[in-house]
């Protein structure tokens, strides 16, 4: 309800000149039941045509103004309603880039999906109750009290039977609420599942998985089905009500109306009158009964908003804290916490050493390290940890890396993977991800980030070169091209800290040995961690570590841990060597 209420607040005005317009529109509503009263009794009744003529003319300008209202409450509910949707779409956007990566590891992508792209639009719906709603219940109360000057009887019928509407209506709601809660749960399990199914289609086909996968999702979307009907059965209950009620109230005040009129306590205008402004009730109990269904749903979507803005960058660095908590400013809508949080810690001023007391490895600032893991696992989660994806102990310069502002460790340190998201768009726009002036000095840049990544040919092979089109996570591109491009990408944002997850898992070994030899010179006084086993890397780092069991089991030079460390030399040579090999003594010098 809070960032309910916070979408209102962003548009106060505009609210309040939808409320202005629908409570107009709604007692103009009641306006022509009298108007049509006056023209029966003084001008038919009397038989005065020049007082019938004059009060349908009041009734045709009423009409005329009733509509230009209707128009204008319409325009700005609509505009109201669009504001909000592109306000949570903002705020939800800059929220998720700035998680970034962490963000799989804590929402699935189809619940994101369904957040949005229907839970904004159920949210910003509910501000319709701001216009139509307010004016629902300002025109509830003068009916109540015109009827109250006919016949106190009546009134007490209106006042009584509306809250009655209400009361019968409303366990329904709360039925509906819960079902709707359990349907979009489950509606964004499903989309996740659909999305992973075809992202891996080839690799389903591959090993015959792709029959299983079907029918689970078969089954799961049966099970979304049958709980869509839960909430439709539901709905179908509450939509014949909306229609119902309102219609037997009505049916009810006309028949002690006509009672009244045929004892003689009601003249004919009343009768006409009374029964216009009953059925003139029915508007506003229709928008009080449909904007609490809305307000169930909205409710619902606000929830789903606000558990996504929850997400918070602070909970994979540091302590989180829930949302909203301060709510977004209004006047500049964005992601809460700010980065800049108070109290942050001060990075270093220049290049510093990075310690993970996890594994125990401490990577030298200005140097190429190398990590060789027996587990892949465990040295993306080193990655993670180095880049601040995951809350740890790691320090930087000996200052916690938690602690420091999320915008410098990100603009500072780049943990690049081998398989992260391409998005759509020309190549050029996809190797530089964080713009660029497009000058001769960008362009140099990205002529070398291409060239380190041995990916010139793969621009050259395209028909428009930098200004070929590709589709999202270019598909169009062998894995190989894929994971040069990504490369070359992370090569362009010159980082201060650049940690490379396998770059080169998918190219052939000439291209390799390209790759490691112009990494290490366009790195040069650098800091770069390259996590991998490819000998070609391995052989030019400055440092290699070796990562088992979790911690970092020994350090040194490569040809030195070859001959040394068994353990190393299994993982590198894949058990291809003999393990009894000639141990030079300069090597075991360099070991040592």
């Amino acid at each position: 309800m809070r960032y309910l209420w916070w979408l209102v607040r962003c548009q106060p005005w505009r609210v309040l000149r939808g409320g202005l317009f629908g409570t107009t529109w709604m007692i103009g509503l009641s306006a022509r039941p009298y108007l049509i009263a006056r023209a029966v009794d003084d001008g038919l009744g009397a038989r005065d045509p020049r007082a019938l003529a004059f009060w349908v003319a009041a009734i045709l300008v009423a009409g005329v103004a009733l509509s230009y209202v209707g128009i204008m409450r319409h325009r700005t509910m609509t505009f109201i309603r669009e504001d909000a949707k592109a306000r949570s779409a903002e705020v939800l956007l800059r929220h998720l880039s700035r998680i970034g990566s962490a963000l799989p590891r804590r929402v699935a992508a189809g619940e994101v999906a369904t957040v949005g792209g229907s839970d904004i639009n159920w949210a910003a719906q509910v501000l319709t109750l701001t216009g139509p709603g307010v004016g629902a219940i300002v025109a509830y109360a003068v009916i109540a009290v015109v009827l109250w000057s006919i016949s106190p009887m009546l009134a007490l019928c209106v006042l009584v039977g509306v809250p009655a509407v209400g009361l019968t209506v409303g366990p329904l709601l709360r039925r509906l609420e819960r079902a709707e809660s359990v349907y979009r749960q489950q509606q964004g399990a499903l989309t996740a599942r659909s999305g992973d199914i075809v992202a891996g289609l080839r690799v389903l086909a591959g090993v015959g998985g792709r029959d299983l996968f079907t029918r689970r999702y078969a089954a799961r979307s049966q099970d979304l089905r049958a709980e869509g009907y839960r909430v439709g059965a539901v709905n179908s209950w509450i939509d014949a009500a909306t229609v119902a009620i309102p219609g037997l109230f009505l049916a009810a005040v006309v028949w002690l109306t006509a009672r009244m009129a045929v004892t003689g306590d009601v003249t004919i205008g009343e009768l006409v009158a009374i029964y216009g402004y009953v059925a003139t009730l029915v508007v506003p109990v229709w928008f009080l009964l449909e904007g609490s269904y809305e307000l169930i749903r909205g409710r619902v979507a606000a929830r789903r908003i606000a558990d996504l803005l929850n997400v918070s960058p602070d909970d994979v660095g540091g302590p989180g804290r829930r949302w909203p908590g301060p709510v977004p400013d209004a006047r500049r809508p964005g992601p809460v916490p700010d980065a800049r949080r108070p109290g942050a810690l001060a990075a270093p001023a220049g290049p510093a050493d990075l310690h993970d007391p996890a594994t125990g490895l401490t990577v030298r600032a200005g140097r190429l390290t190398a990590v060789a893991a027996d587990d892949p696992a465990a040295g993306v989660a080193l990655a993670d940890r180095l880049g601040r994806y995951v809350a740890s102990g790691t320090t930087w310069g000996g200052v916690p890396l938690t602690g420091v502002a999320l915008d410098d460790v990100r603009s500072r340190i780049v943990v690049a993977d081998h398989d992260s998201y391409l998005f759509a768009g020309t190549l050029r726009d996809i190797l530089r991800p964080t713009g660029g002036d497009g000058d001769g000095e960008d362009d140099d840049r990205l002529d070398a980030a291409l060239r380190v990544a041995s990916a010139e040919d793969v621009v050259d092979a395209l028909p428009a070169g930098l200004d070929t089109p590709i589709d999202a996570r270019a598909r169009t591109l062998s894995g190989g091209q894929r994971q040069r491009v990504r490369l070359a990408r992370a090569l362009r944002t010159e980082p201060e800290v650049l940690i490379l997850i396998d770059p080169t898992s998918a190219v052939d070994a000439h291209t390799e040995a390209r790759i490691a030899e112009r990494l290490q010179a366009a790195r040069a006084g650098r800091t770069t961690v390259v996590i991998t086993t490819s000998p070609l890397l391995l052989g030019r780092a400055d440092l290699v570590a070796h990562l088992s069991a979790g911690r970092i089991t020994s350090t040194g030079t490569h040809q030195g841990m070859l001959d040394y460390e068994p353990g190393y030399r299994r993982l590198v040579t894949r058990g291809s060597e003999d393990p009894d090999i000639e141990r030079p003594a300069d090597t075991e010098q360099a070991y040592r």
